[in-house]
């Protein structure tokens, strides 16, 4: 998947556990390993709520794409529904969506993670 999102024009880097790619404002981390699919595809923009989540929506479809996650579309319908700093979770198909948001932190911005429920070792970075 890091290969696929180098090619779509993302920027991508590693740390320890994650690829990180990023396209504009909006990063996607992707666990790295020997897994088949990833088992994580987080999504973060800094800033204020609605200006992070419009980044994150701008890339949300070609991210879930990329990454084969036939529920695309359900997904990116209900990460636009998530208002505020409410956190928010849902199923879709394999995958478990969580939603969150920051305002009082030094690193004010959103957060969009699926999570692989099929996954069953090394499915979370140490």
């Amino acid at each position: 998947m890091v290969s696929a999102l180098g090619s779509a024009g993302y920027k991508c880097t590693t740390d320890a556990a994650y690829a990180i790619c990023t396209s504009g404002a909006a990063s996607v981390w992707v666990l790295t390993g020997s897994h088949p699919r990833p088992p994580v595809v987080s999504l973060h923009a800094a800033g204020p709520v609605a200006t992070a989540s419009a980044e994150i929506a701008k890339v949300l479809p070609k991210t879930l794409e990329l990454a084969h996650i036939n529920q695309g579309a359900e997904i990116a319908a209900w990460f636009g529904e998530q208002k505020g700093t409410a956190p928010g979770q849902a199923t879709f198909g394999d995958w478990q969506a969580d939603y969150s948001a920051e305002v009082d932190s030094e690193e004010p911005g959103t957060h969009l993670t699926l999570t692989d429920k099929l996954c069953t070792a090394n499915c979370q970075a140490e």
